[in-house]
C-alpha cells in the first residue's frame, strides 16, 4: 500500500493524534471494531515514515495523547465533577495522567524505529510484539490500568472474538496489531487478514463451556442514587429504603445489589434493616449479595457480603484503584483536593474461594477487578457464575460506562462463564457465557433487573493455560520480526 505523508514531522504528529483519537471509535459505546485496523495501519505507516528512535517515540506519543485524552476522558469527570477538584487543576491532572499513559506507545514507536528491519512482513511481527508489549505494561505497571487495551475492541460481532477464550484480551492485541500492519502489503495482507476473520468465526461456534444444573432466578438491583447525594447523612435513611423497597419487590434466588450499595460500614448499619434483607432473602430459599464497606480495628475493606439461607460470608477487593481507594506513599497531598469518601482500603487477600449462594458459586468481583482477566480466572474451575458490583457513577454520562461493560463482555468469552453485574447508574446487565447481552436496563434509572441464569462449568483455554500461548507467539513475532540493523547510524 502506497499512501503519501506529510514532509513536516508537525503534521505527521498531528496526524498521528487524529489517528489515536479515531481508535476509540473501535471500543464501546461505538463499537466499530473493524476501524482497529485502519487506525493501527496508519500508527504504523507513521512510524514506517520515520528515521530516527527520537521520532518514532514523539509519534507514539502523540497517537497516545489522541488515544487516551479522548477514550478516558472521564477522568476529568470524576475529578472535577464528582471529586471537587478544581476545573482547571482537574484538566492538568487529566493530562499529566493520560502523558503517563501514552510514555507506552511511545517507548514502542521509538523501539520499532530503532530496531525496525528492512523488509514490511518482519517490520510487521516486530510492530505486533511492540503493540502487545506496550497494552501488556500498561496492564501491569503501578498495579495495572488495562482500560482500551486493543483486544478488547473485538467483542462481539468482530470474528476476532474466537480468539479470546484461547489467547485472552492481549492475544487479539497482538493478531490485531500484527494484521492491521500487513496491510501495508495488501496482497500479503487481505488473505492474512480473511484467513484470521474465518479461523475466529470458527472459533465463536466452539463452546468450551457448558450449563450445568437448573437455572437460577436472578434480582440485579440498580439504585440509581446520585454520587453527590451518596454519602449525605440526610439521604442515608431514604437509601435504606429504597434499597429495602426494590429487594421486597422482586424476590428471586440471588439478588444482587451494587458496589457500596449502603454508604455506611457493615456493623454501623441498623439491625433491623440488615435482618429484612435477611428475611427478604430467604422467601425462595436464597441469597442476597451486596456492597458494602466492612472493618477490623484499624483496617476496612470494600466488600461484598451475603445475607440469607446460605452462611454469610465476604468477599475483600483485592485489586484496589489507586488514588481512589488507596493513596500510595507520598501523596497523601492528594486527598486535600479532592473529596473521595473511604479512599484508603485495605487489600483483601489473593485467592479468596468463590461465594456459595442459591445452589452456585459465585466469583464475585469489584469495580474494575473485572479488567484485570488472569485474576478473574483464578477463581476457575469452581466458580459457576461471575458477579460484578460497581459504582460507576464517579463518572457521569461519559465514556467510561460502556467501556466498562465491554471489558465485562470479555471476561465472559475468556472464561466461559456468564456474569451478573449490578451497578449503581448502569451498565446494569446479564452477560451470556459468550460475550452476548442477554438482559440489560436502561443505565442512569432506578430499577430491578430480573432474569434466568445457568452456571457453567469447564474451562477454557485461556483458563488453563493462562497468558503462556499468546507468551510465546509474543516470542515468535519478536524472534522472527526483530533484527539490529548492521552499520547504521543511529
Amino acid at each position: 500500500m502506497r499512501l503519501s505523508l506529510p514532509e513536516s514531522s508537525w503534521a505527521r504528529r498531528g496526524l498521528a493524534a487524529l489517528s489515536g483519537a479515531a481508535g476509540v471509535l473501535a471500543f464501546a459505546p461505538f463499537e466499530q471494531f473493524w476501524l482497529a485496523w485502519l487506525v493501527w495501519l496508519s500508527f504504523f505507516m507513521l512510524l514506517r515514515a520515520e528515521s530516527c528512535a527520537r521520532a518514532g517515540f514523539l509519534i507514539g506519543l502523540f497517537f497516545g495523547w489522541g488515544f487516551f485524552l479522548t477514550g478516558t476522558s472521564w477522568v476529568y469527570v470524576s475529578l472535577s465533577v464528582f471529586g471537587g477538584m478544581p476545573f482547571w487543576l482537574a484538566g492538568i491532572a487529566t493530562f499529566l495522567f493520560c502523558t503517563v499513559l501514552a510514555l507506552l506507545p511511545a517507548s514502542a514507536g521509538a523501539a520499532f524505529v530503532r530496531w525496525r528491519p528492512p523488509d514490511a512482513w518482519r517490520q510487521a511481527l516486530w510492530f505486533g510484539a511492540l503493540a502487545f508489549a506496550a497494552d501488556g505494561l500498561r496492564g501491569w505497571l503501578f498495579t495495572g490500568f488495562p482500560w482500551l487495551a486493543l483486544g478488547y475492541s473485538q467483542t462481539p460481532p468482530s470474528p476476532i472474538a474466537g480468539y479470546a477464550p484461547l489467547l485472552g484480551v492481549y492475544g487479539l492485541s497482538l493478531l490485531v496489531a500484527t494484521s492491521a500492519a500487513l496491510l501495508v502489503r495488501w496482497r500479503v495482507g487481505v488473505p492474512v487478514l480473511l484467513a484470521l476473520l474465518g479461523v475466529g468465526f470458527g472459533f465463536r461456534q466452539v463452546q468450551w463451556t457448558k450449563p450445568v444444573g437448573a437455572p437460577v432466578s436472578v434480582a440485579l438491583v440498580q439504585g440509581n442514587v446520585p454520587q453527590d447525594m451518596k454519602f449525605r447523612p440526610e439521604h442515608f435513611v431514604r437509601t435504606l429504603i429504597s434499597y429495602r423497597e426494590l429487594v421486597e419487590a422482586h424476590p428471586a434466588q440471588l439478588t444482587v445489589l451494587p458496589e457500596t450499595a449502603i454508604p455506611a460500614f457493615y456493623d454501623q448499619l441498623p439491625p433491623e434493616f440488615i435482618d429484612e434483607l435477611r428475611q427478604l432473602a430467604r422467601r425462595r430459599g436464597g441469597d442476597l449479595i451486596f456492597g458494602v464497606p466492612t472493618g477490623e480495628g484499624e483496617q476496612y475493606w470494600n466488600s461484598a457480603v451475603t445475607l440469607g439461607t446460605s452462611p454469610e460470608q465476604q468477599y475483600r477487593k483485592r485489586h484496589l484503584v489507586p488514588f481512589g481507594e488507596i493513596i500510595p506513599p507520598g501523596f497523601d497531598w492528594f486527598l486535600k483536593l479532592v473529596n473521595i469518601p473511604l479512599a484508603s482500603f485495605t487489600r483483601g487477600d489473593a485467592g479468596q474461594a468463590p461465594l456459595a449462594v442459591a445452589g452456585q458459586n459465585v466469583a464475585a468481583n469489584i469495580c474494575y477487578e473485572d479488567a484485570f482477566g488472569e485474576e478473574i480466572a483464578e477463581a476457575l474451575p469452581q466458580a459457576t457464575l461471575l458477579a460484578n458490583l460497581s459504582n460507576t457513577a464517579w463518572f457521569g454520562h461519559s465514556l467510561a460506562q460502556p467501556q466498562h461493560l465491554q471489558i465485562a463482555r470479555m471476561r465472559t468469552l475468556e472464561t466461559g462463564r456468564p456474569m451478573l453485574r449490578a451497578t449503581n447508574t448502569g451498565m446494569t446487565v446479564v452477560l451470556g457465557a459468550q460475550g452476548d447481552i442477554v438482559a440489560a436496563l436502561p443505565p442512569f434509572s432506578r430499577g430491578v433487573l430480573e432474569a434466568k441464569v445457568w452456571g457453567y462449568q469447564g474451562m477454557t483455554p485461556y483458563t488453563r493455560w493462562g497468558q503462556w500461548p499468546t507468551l510465546a507467539m509474543l516470542l515468535l513475532f519478536a524472534f522472527a520480526g526483530w533484527r539490529p540493523r548492521r552499520n547504521s547510524k543511529r
